[in-house]
């Protein structure tokens, strides 16, 4: 299941959680992002030890600032509160898997 993440859940769904976690960034109006769409929903059904959440940059537009995307889709691997890896622009469902592991 992929989560809906914004200003209001993002501490508790991802900084607090101690879990792996997918934050996908990304705006309706984008094409890459549309194409990745499928990608992180078969992530969310493959790996569901995995929190895998999308933040629509239009509707939170803070927390994108926050995190510094300048690009979309951006992809945001969490390890136990911090960053672990970072994905700009269509990247291969193979090197988000790994990131996650």
């Amino acid at each position: 299941m992929v989560k809906v993440i914004n200003e209001d859940n993002f501490d508790s769904e991802v900084l607090a959680s101690g879990k792996t976690c997918l934050i996908d960034f990304f705006a309706e109006w984008c094409g890459p992002c549309k194409m990745m769409a499928p990608i992180i929903h078969e992530i969310a059904d493959e790996m569901p030890d995995v929190t895998v959440g999308k933040v629509d940059v239009d509707e939170a537009g803070e927390l994108a600032m926050q995190f510094g995307i300048m690009s979309i889709p951006t992809i945001l691997v969490f390890k136990n509160g911090e960053i672990a890896e970072t994905f700009i622009g269509l990247t291969d469902k193979e090197s988000i898997v790994n990131a996650l592991k």
